[in-house]
């Protein structure tokens, strides 16, 4: 399958900034009173939001990725041509 140049160059910005939103939001998570109970253990609305972190730092990593591999590609075309 092939894509455009700028359709790689927005997939991989989007990872880039995926990458910059959640670090920023995990930051957050952590220092947020609502994370902690009393006792120091991690409450429900941590673990909820860590899974989400989780799971939006592994597509924002994905959907980079493919957007890198599409700017590679198309760079090599263009030397090809």
């Amino acid at each position: 399958m092939r894509i455009s140049r700028g359709t790689a160059m927005a997939l991989f910005a989007f990872g880039i900034w995926s990458w910059i939103i959640w670090i920023t939001f995990a930051k957050n998570l952590w220092a947020s009173n609502q994370s902690w109970a009393a006792d120091g253990s991690p409450t429900g609305y941590f673990i909820v939001h860590a899974v989400l972190t989780v799971v939006s730092f592994v597509l924002g990593t994905a959907i980079g990725m493919l957007g890198w591999r599409g700017i590679r590609a198309t760079s090599k075309d263009r030397a090809n041509t």
